[in-house]
C-alpha cells in the first residue's frame, strides 16, 4: 500500500467525532468490482502514543462509540476497520463480507497497520467473533513473511474469536470434507443456517437492547453466507486447530462464561453467548501463541463490549490492565 491508495479523512457516519477513509484496494479477486476497506479514527489520535485497532466480525461493522471514548480517555488513540464488502466498504453489486479466501483481508490489515504506526509505535487489534480468525492468520503471517511489520504489533485482543463450529464433532466431521470439496465447485451457493435473530434481538434497542446500529450494515438476523465463505471458515478454523497459526504475540481472549445456543430469545440472551460455544474458544485460543490469557466474563454476550453494564465494563476493564501491561 502507498499513500496514493489512501482517500483523504472525511467526517464518518458516527458524527463529527469520528473521522474516516478509504482505502483503495483495486479489483476484487472473486470478481465483484474495485473493493475498498475504511479506516475509522476517534478525536485526535496524535494526542496519544499507543494505538488500538477494531476488527469487526461476519454480519457486522464499527458502531461501538463507548469502546472508542473508554479507550481514548484511557490514553489510547483508537482506530476501527470496516474490511471490504463489509459495513461501510460494501459497494453495490458485492455480496456482503462474502470472501472465499481470508489472505484477500491482509492487504487492508496491512495498510490499516502501517497508516496507524506513521504516528504510533504500535498498534493492537481488537478482533471480534470471525475476524478472531482473520487477524491471528494475518499476524501469523507477518511473522513469517515481514518481521518489520510484525514488530509493530503491540499485542492482539480476541472479542469471543469464531475458532471451531458450535455443532455436534460428529456433523462437523462428516460435513468438512463435504463442504471442501462442493465449496470448491459451487462456491456462490447460498447455505441454510447461522440465524443470528436471537443475538440481534437481545443487542438491538428496538428490540431487548439497548444499542442502535444500521440494519443494512447489521440485520438483525444477519446477512447471507455462502459455501466458498463456509469452506474458507472450516480451513482456517483447522489451521488454528492443527496449531498451525503462531501469532508472535500476546493474546488476551475476552468471552463470555456461558453459552445458549440453536435457541430462540429470552431474558437469559442477555447474559450469555447466543452466537458460539464459549468452550471451544477456551479451548482452541491458547493454541494462536505461547503468550495468550483467556478471561470468561459471567453475564457477557457474544460481542463481550455490548454486554449489560456490569460485564461489559469488566471486559473493558480486563482489556485496559492487559494493554496496561504490555
Amino acid at each position: 500500500m502507498t499513500v496514493a491508495d489512501i482517500s483523504g479523512w472525511h467526517e464518518d457516519v458516527l458524527g463529527p467525532d469520528f473521522q474516516a477513509c478509504d482505502i483503495n484496494l483495486g479489483p476484487d479477486p472473486e470478481g465483484e468490482g474495485d473493493v475498498v476497506a475504511t479506516l475509522v479514527r476517534f478525536g485526535d489520535p496524535a494526542a496519544s502514543t499507543r494505538a488500538v485497532l477494531w476488527v469487526h466480525g461476519m454480519t457486522d461493522y464499527f458502531f461501538h462509540e463507548h469502546v472508542a471514548r473508554a479507550m481514548d480517555e484511557a490514553g489510547y488513540a483508537f482506530y476501527a476497520l470496516d474490511l471490504r464488502k463489509c459495513g461501510r466498504s460494501c459497494r453495490e453489486g458485492q455480496r456482503w463480507h462474502y470472501s472465499g479466501d481470508f489472505r484477500h483481508y491482509f492487504p487492508e490489515l496491512t495498510a490499516a497497520l502501517d497508516i496507524i504506526t506513521a504516528g504510533h509505535p504500535d498498534v493492537t487489534p481488537i478482533a471480534h467473533s470471525t475476524a478472531g480468525m482473520i487477524v491471528p492468520l494475518w499476524a501469523a503471517h507477518l511473522a513469517r513473511n515481514d518481521s518489520a511489520r510484525h514488530a509493530k504489533l503491540g499485542g492482539i485482543i480476541l472479542n469471543s474469536p469464531w475458532l471451531d463450529m458450535m455443532y455436534p464433532r460428529a456433523a462437523v466431521a462428516l460435513g468438512r470434507p463435504v463442504v471442501g470439496v462442493l465449496g470448491r465447485l459451487m462456491p456462490g451457493l447460498e447455505v441454510p443456517g447461522g440465524n443470528l435473530g436471537s443475538y440481534g434481538m437481545s443487542i438491538h434497542r428496538d428490540h431487548h437492547g439497548e444499542w442502535d446500529f444500521d440494519v443494512n450494515f447489521k440485520p438483525v438476523r444477519g446477512h447471507r453466507k455462502y459455501l466458498g465463505w463456509l469452506r474458507e471458515v472450516l480451513r482456517a478454523q483447522a489451521r488454528i486447530q492443527r496449531g498451525k497459526v503462531d501469532v508472535g504475540v500476546p493474546v488476551l481472549t475476552v468471552c463470555s462464561a456461558e453459552s445458549r445456543l440453536g435457541k430462540p430469545y429470552s431474558a437469559e440472551s442477555a447474559g450469555v453467548d447466543t452466537v458460539l460455544d464459549v468452550a471451544q474458544i477456551q479451548r482452541w485460543a491458547p493454541l494462536l501463541g505461547r503468550d495468550v490469557t483467556v478471561h470468561p466474563v459471567e453475564g457477557a454476550m457474544h460481542d463481550v463490549f455490548l454486554s449489560q453494564t456490569g460485564p461489559r465494563e469488566e471486559a473493558l476493564a480486563t482489556a485496559l490492565r492487559w494493554l496496561g501491561r504490555r
